[in-house]
Formats: C-alpha cells, sequence, structure tokens
C-alpha cells in the first residue's frame, strides 16, 4: 500500500545537473525499478515533428538520459518519465499532478533563463530527428561531412546502449577498477576514466585481462561510449576514428583482419561494401575487439589456434603510415590470456590492463545502491556483510567478487532467497572449493529468480522455472554444435558461432535431417503448384506446338529442381531492412517506384506486341496491360527501397555474386511469363528466342533490382528486434509472388476467362513466394514445429526468447540474441552439448 511505503524522492534539494538525473534514477528505484519496455508502455506516445507517432519514452532514450549526469533532460521527458513511475507503482492518480508540479519546479530551477527548454538538451528529443526510429539514438550534428561514419556512429551509439542494459538490467554498476601491468607504483583507475586512460596511450593499443565476470565487456562499452561523448556535445574531431565493438567469435582462421573488419561494418552496422573498406583503409575506424578468449574451446583442450592466428593479424595492423601498430583494444578472459602467454602469442606494442577483484568496500557500495535505506531488500545488506565479515569471509568475498555474481546474488535474494543460505560455506572446505560451491549454488538459483522475479504477462500460462531451464539448456547445446559446425565451415553464414542465437538459424534444433526433409518434401509441392497453375492459367497444355510445350516444360521443371536445390542450401539467408520507416516516405517509394515502373512496362508491352505482330493482342493491350505490370511492380519495389538509404543498398556485383542461383530462378520465370504470348501468336523460331531471351535478361534485372531493395540478412544494423528479418522474409517474397501473379494474370488472360485467370495468378503467386522467396521462413517454421512436437521447445518461442529478454536470462546483441552472460551459458551447456 501506498501508506506503507517511504515516500517518493523528490528533486526540490538538487543542486545542479547531476542531482537531478539522480533523482529520476532513484524515483525509478523507489517506484520498484520497472523495465524499460514497462516504462516505454505507460509513456504513451506522442506526435513527431513529420507526423509519426512515435513512444514518448523510447527504451534508448531513457538509458541514454539517466546515464548524461551533465546535461538537464527536456521537460516533456521528465513529465513523462515521472508520471509513468508513478502509474508503475499504483500512486494515487489524484496526487500525481502534485507531484509533477515538484518536478517542474526543480528543473525550471536549474534551466538557464536565457534558454528555452528544448535548447537544453535537443538530442534527447525523438521527435527532433523523423528520420531515425523512435529507438535509435538521437540526430547527430549536421557538420558531419561524411555519411557514412555519421551512419556508423549513430548505430553504434544505439547498440552500446543496448548491449549497456542488456548486461546490466539497470544502471547500477559496481565500481570496477583496473590497473597497468608493469606499473611499479600499481596506479588504480576506475572504470569512469577509462576514455582518458586509452586517450593518454601511444601507440593506441590496450589489452583487457580479467577473470570470467569481471566486467571486460561493460569495461569495452564504456570506452566506446566515452570516446563517442564528444559526438553528443556536438564537437566531434573530424579525424578521430570511431570506435566499434566487434565479436571476436565470429573471426573465422585465416581471414585477413582489414576485410574481416571491414565485413562487420557491413554486416553488423548496415554500411555498404565500399564504404566500411574505405573507412578501414582510412583507419576511421577503431576495433574493440571483444572477446579473444571465445574464439577456441576451453582451456586444456589444446593451443588456442584460433586466438594466436587472430592476434597475429591485429600484430600486423598498422596504422595509416603502415610504419607504426595501428590502434586496436582486446578483451580476453585470465586464464586463456596465460594459456596465449605460455604459447608465445601476445598483442604486441599494446598496454595491459588486468581488472581488480570488487573490494568487500565496492561490494557494500553496490548493495547500497541497489538497495536504498527503505527498500524492501535493504535489511538484506547486513545479512551479505555479515557473511562477508565473518568466519568462511576469504570464501564469499572470492564468489562475490566480480560485477556478475553480484547480479546473481541479488537478483537471487530479491526472489526470495535466503542470503544466508546462498553464501553459506560448509565446515573443512578450504577457500577456493568454498567459493566454487558459493558460485554454483548462485547459478543454480539464477533462472528459478529471474523467472519468479519476471512473470509472464502476455496471454498464456506462466513459464515453470524447470522448463525454462530446460529450453535454455537446448539452446546452449545448441550453441556447441553450432560453434563446431562454424568452426569446419571457410566461410560460415553471419551469426553461425558460439555466442549467437540467430532466428533463422534455429531449425536445426527440430533435428537436422528431418527438418530438411520436410522441408524439401514442401517446397516441392509448392513449386509445382505454382507450375501447374501457371500451366492451366496459360494453357499450355493446349495453345502452341509440341516444341513450344516441351520448352515450357524444360523451363518449369528447371525452376522446380532450382526451387527444390535452394531449399536444400546449408543456411538460407533472410532478408534484412529497416523495420520503422515513417509513412510518408514509404508512400513516396512507391509514388516514385510506380513512376518509374510504367513507362518501362509499356516499353515492355510494346517490345511484345512487335515480336508477336500484333497476332496475340493489339497495342491497347500491350500499353494498358505493360503499364498496369510496370505499375504494381515499380510500386512494390519502391515501398521497399524507402526503406533503405543510399549507402546501405549493395552493388550490382554483390548481388550477383551473392544469389546467382536466386536471380537465374526470377530469369526463368520471367522467360516463362514471355513464352506464353509468343506461343500463342504462333511466333517464328526467331522471335521466338529473341522473346524469351528477351524476357529473362528484363526479369533477371529485376531480380536484381529488387534485390538491391530488399537487401540480405547481412544489412540488419536498423533492425529493432533480431526476428525483424525473418519476418520481413515471407512478406517479401510474397509481395513479389504476387506481384509476378500479376504479370501472369495479364497473360492468363489472353487464353483464359478472368475468374480462372485470377484463381491461377493467386496460387501460383502465393506458392512462388513460398517456395522461392520465403525459403529461410519456411525452413525455420518446419524446425520450430518439428521441434515443439518433439516436445524440445515450446511453440511460441518468439515469445520465450522476449520474455527471457525481459527476464534478463538472454539479452540483444544487433540482429542475434545471446545469454546474459558467457558463464550461464557454459553452466547451462551439457557436457555433450546435447539438449
Amino acid at each position: 500500500m501506498i501508506e506503507e511505503r517511504p515516500r517518493p524522492p523528490h528533486p526540490t534539494e538538487a543542486g545542479g545537473t547531476a542531482d537531478f538525473v539522480g533523482a529520476l534514477v532513484r524515483l525509478k528505484q523507489w517506484a520498484g525499478e520497472p523495465s524499460l519496455s514497462r516504462l516505454r508502455a505507460l509513456g504513451g506516445q506522442t506526435t513527431a515533428a513529420d507526423g509519426a507517432t512515435v513512444d514518448t519514452l523510447p527504451k534508448s532514450t531513457v538509458s541514454h538520459v539517466l546515464r548524461q549526469t551533465d546535461r538537464l533532460p527536456r521537460w516533456d521527458f521528465v513529465r513523462a518519465f515521472v508520471t509513468a513511475c508513478f502509474r508503475y507503482c499504483d500512486y494515487p492518480a489524484e496526487l500525481i499532478p502534485g507531484e509533477l508540479e515538484r518536478w517542474r519546479a526543480a528543473r525550471t530551477a536549474l534551466a538557464e533563463p536565457s534558454a528555452p527548454a528544448a535548447a537544453l538538451s535537443p538530442e534527447l528529443s525523438p521527435e527532433l530527428s523523423p528520420e531515425l526510429s523512435p529507438e535509435l539514438p538521437p540526430e547527430l550534428p549536421a557538420t558531419m561531412p561524411d555519411p557514412a561514419v555519421e551512419l556508423l556512429i549513430r548505430r553504434v551509439l544505439r547498440e552500446e546502449d543496448r548491449a549497456r542494459k542488456g548486461l546490466l538490467g539497470g544502471y547500477n554498476l559496481a565500481a570496477l577498477s583496473f590497473s597497468r601491468y608493469g606499473d611499479p607504483a600499481e596506479t588504480t583507475h576506475d572504470l569512469h576514466t577509462i576514455g582518458r586512460f586509452f586517450g593518454g596511450l601511444s601507440p593506441r593499443r590496450l589489452l583487457v585481462v580479467g577473470e570470467s565476470g569481471a566486467g571486460k565487456t561493460v569495461l569495452a562499452i564504456e570506452l566506446v561510449l566515452q570516446l563517442l561523448e564528444p559526438v553528443l556535445a556536438g564537437r566531434l574531431d573530424q579525424g578521430q576514428p570511431v570506435p566499434v565493438r566487434l565479436n571476436a567469435a565470429r573471426w573465422t582462421l585465416g581471414r585477413p583482419f582489414e576485410t574481416w573488419l571491414a565485413e562487420q561494418l557491413a554486416q553488423d552496422f548496415g554500411l555498404a561494401a565500399g564504404d566500411a573498406q574505405r573507412l578501414v583503409r582510412d583507419r576511421r575506424v577503431l576495433p574493440v575487439v571483444d572477446g579473444l578468449d571465445e574464439l577456441d574451446p576451453e582451456p586444456g583442450w589444446g593451443p588456442p589456434r584460433r586466438a594466436i592466428g587472430l592476434l597475429a593479424e591485429l600484430n600486423r595492423y598498422s596504422d595509416l603510415s603502415g610504419r607504426r601498430p595501428g590502434a586496436v583494444v582486446v578483451t580476453c578472459r585470465a586464464d586463456r590470456h596465460a594459456e596465449l602467454r605460455e604459447a608465445g602469442a601476445g598483442l604486441a606494442d599494446a598496454a595491459q590492463i588486468h581488472l581488480h577483484a570488487l573490494t568487500d568496500q565496492q561490494i557494500g557500495a553496490y548493495l547500497r545502491a541497489r538497495w536504498p535505506d527503505g527498500h524492501p531488500h535493504a535489511s538484506k545488506r547486513e545479512a551479505v556483510h555479515e557473511a562477508l565479515s565473518g568466519p568462511a569471509g576469504k570464501a564469499v568475498h572470492a564468489a562475490l567478487s566480480t560485477p556478475w555474481r553480484l547480479v546473481l546474488t541479488v537478483t537471487a535474494v530479491e526472489s526470495g532467497a535466503d542470503p544466508d543460505k546462498l553464501l553459506r560455506v560448509e565446515p573443512g572446505l578450504d577457500s577456493g572449493e568454498g567459493a566454487a560451491r558459493i558460485v554454483r549454488r548462485l547459478l543454480e538459483a539464477y533462472v528459478p529468480a529471474a523467472t519468479v522475479l519476471t512473470p509472464r504477462t502476455a496471454q498464456g500460462a506462466a513459464y515453470q522455472p524447470d522448463q525454462v531451464r530446460s529450453w535454455l539448456v537446448l539452446l546452449a547445446g545448441h550453441l556447441r554444435r553450432q560453434a563446431a559446425r562454424g568452426a569446419e565451415a571457410d566461410r560460415p553464414p553471419p551469426g553461425l558461432t558460439a555466442i549467437d542465437i540467430v532466428p533463422h538459424l534455429l531449425w536445426p534444433i527440430g533435428g537436422r535431417r528431418i527438418v530438411l526433409i520436410v522441408h524439401c518434401l514442401a517446397c516441392v509441392l509448392f513449386a509445382c503448384v505454382a507450375m501447374l497453375a501457371f500451366w492451366t492459367g496459360s494453357a499450355a497444355g493446349v495453345a502452341g506446338t509440341g516444341a513450344e510445350r516441351l520448352l515450357t516444360l524444360t523451363l518449369m521443371v528447371s525452376w522446380v529442381s532450382l526451387a527444390t536445390g535452394l531449399s536444400l542450401s546449408p543456411w538460407p539467408a533472410a532478408a534484412g531492412g529497416r523495420s520503422e520507416v515513417p509513412r510518408r516516405r514509404r508512400v513516396i517509394g512507391g509514388l516514385l517506384g510506380a513512376l518509374a515502373g510504367t513507362p518501362v512496362g509499356v516499353l515492355g508491352g510494346l517490345a511484345g506486341l512487335m515480336l508477336t505482330g500484333g497476332r496475340a493482342f493489339g497495342p491497347g493491350f500491350a500499353v494498358t496491360a505493360g503499364g498496369t505490370g510496370g505499375l504494381v511492380l515499380g510500386a512494390v519495389i519502391g515501398l521497399t527501397a524507402a526503406g533503405r538509404r543510399g549507402a546501405e543498398r549493395m552493388t550490382v556485383s554483390e548481388v550477383v555474386r551473392a544469389e546467382p542461383f536466386t536471380l537465374l530462378g526470377f530469369g526463368l520465370c520471367g522467360a516463362l511469363t514471355g513464352l506464353a504470348p509468343l506461343r500463342l501468336a504462333h511466333a517464328g523460331p526467331l522471335p521466338l528466342a529473341a522473346g524469351v531471351a528477351g524476357s529473362f535478361v528484363l526479369a533477371f534485372a529485376l531480380g536484381v533490382v529488387f534485390k538491391i531493395a530488399t537487401g540480405g540478412w547481412s544489412r540488419d544494423a536498423e533492425l529493432a528486434h533480431p526476428r525483424e528479418a525473418l519476418h520481413r522474409n515471407p512478406l517479401i517474397g510474397l509481395a513479389f509472388g504476387l506481384t509476378g501473379g500479376v504479370a501472369a494474370f495479364l497473360v492468363f488472360i489472353m487464353n483464359t476467362g478472368v475468374v480462372e485467370s485470377l484463381v491461377c495468378a493467386l496460387v501460383g503467386g502465393v506458392t512462388f513466394g513460398l517456395a522461392f522467396g520465403a525459403v529461410a521462413w519456411a525452413r525455420t517454421m518446419i524446425g520450430l514445429v518439428v521441434a515443439a512436437m518433439r516436445h524440445l521447445l515450446p511453440l511460441r518461442l518468439w515469445a520465450f526468447l522476449d520474455w527471457a529478454c525481459e527476464a534478463r536470462l538472454l539479452r540483444v546483441s544487433g540482429a542475434t540474441y545471446q545469454f546474459r552472460h558467457r558463464e550461464l551459458q557454459d553452466f547451462l551447456t551439457p557436457p555433450d552439448g546435447g539438449g
């Protein structure tokens, strides 16, 4: 009840901007730590400058504001945030206006009288940047000359903000400290000075070493954000390289580092290949290679060949002059680093720092920040303190000496666990064994605790801890098998690593062989139905000579064989693209596409008229049918392309190299469509050959244009969610299939009635889209259905993955899911990697 809880924190005594932002953080803690998703829902929506409806409290904006202690938040944000916090804890509605007035008065007192409220922190206003998704960081300064650099910075800011939230589960962070190896005075630095420390290095090469869970990734994220602080202040040095954090596990042995770095900029951040190569060549990128220890199996399985290979590549990486080592940051676990040192491998010319274990004072400070006075669990701080200062204090301290272990502890306690039982040490155990047992107890308690603390809010029964654990164990085993397959491949697809849970790569969980067989059979069925619809609609069995029917059958069989081959591809890719594009841009894109496509279609219709000699259709039909087909196809391509900017699109050569068989399938369908009117007109051999070849080339070219407009899975940097690519895959396939159905209908109507033509075109378009344009989606859905039928995974797996991120069991990293921490993944991985 409200009367029983302490009074809400007030900002009236805030002496500065930092105090005001701190009061916002304390209000969130007082309200019960609502998740960012919940705050976004409670904050409602507003209208942006371009007329689009956007969230008032986007998750990335909330996270950004609560970390910026040197900028006064806008009043619109403060009002929405404070209201959402009070609503979350069921504060009496009639009292909220009075609380808002206190916050308004405090903010007004801190604001500069000469500066309008909107100008105090314009970068925090999502409505000031209508070209961005509401989930993205703010608009960058207009003075930045390089669009590729601007694009990269914006996306790095967004991804690192999201990664930080996923790791911390809030804003409280243990006071990490580090010192430099070889420093005789053992000067200690804290996390907030890592940017300044790195800026003072010469050369700027840094190796970060720490125990598992010590905070290496958090430090890497903080370094990236600190180096990009000038962007938010509008004073970026144009020559400063952009720090980009990369997963070391995605590097493949033998791959040149610069080539791989450019590929990662294209795959993870959506840069065009040419821009990515240029930025790498000009050293406009500072690579922060996170997780060197994740390249190879655990220590003791043999020499870490991949880690040694990557270090060799990094040692060859030079600056722009070629005479000095290039700037780079690498993080590595302590045991792996020791193994590399024994093998004589290291990062040349690098300053090496090691993260310190947390002291008892730092542990206590974290707990006080997490459980301030008045918090329901504030009394538990004393129990932890007693365990640290008791007879087994050495073992307890060893178990709680990393930020990750503290998160495990507070999560278990907040779910109702007794800290005395969690941190007990059996008599007779040495400190090492005692600490190991505490850690195992904390890991055992984490999944049930997270399940209890995050009840399922969507429709359906609540998840049970045993269910959640079994599903996570299966996912962890899948990652081990996935890593083995990725190591075997020369060029594994993006995401085929030991840590990335990629939606369209999960299908082997259902059983690799059975899923492939079922998918192949389904694809053959859809392809045959599509061809049967075309055969019926075009009256191929009635009109034309025997040779023409044979040519039609040959093209059909070739297309069915090609579609079947695509269904057997080992790792079908899902199409990418931006998930939240303003409606106005979509409409403009569709209109421009229609305007461009209509005259092209008319020219195609007139070309068909010339080839058929007017015997199949007249000039009016040629103009009308060609214009209609071109309009529809152009509009579809324009609508899709509107979601991509020029710097994000693939080149023609990239498309042809990436998907030659898909483009060949487009060409075969075009040849079939062009053959029907030529057959009806009894065209001679030369016009028939010219018409079929021309239709093939035109359809091939349209396929290239369509692929450039839609992009590929590697261009998912703007995705709001890892599943966005998979969701778009059937939509894009069906859209193009139905667009082809329009062209087929215009051909069918020359041979059959309107109703029959419409049915054949609709059936053929849908089955064409499913068989040819939605391969990744079909494979994934079949795999998940088979896994659910075998009781391996929930049927609504996507809902579970989203909930697991909300429960802080998983986290989103770019276009993939990952376990919140590698120690949790390793703990849940079965010994044989199976489920």
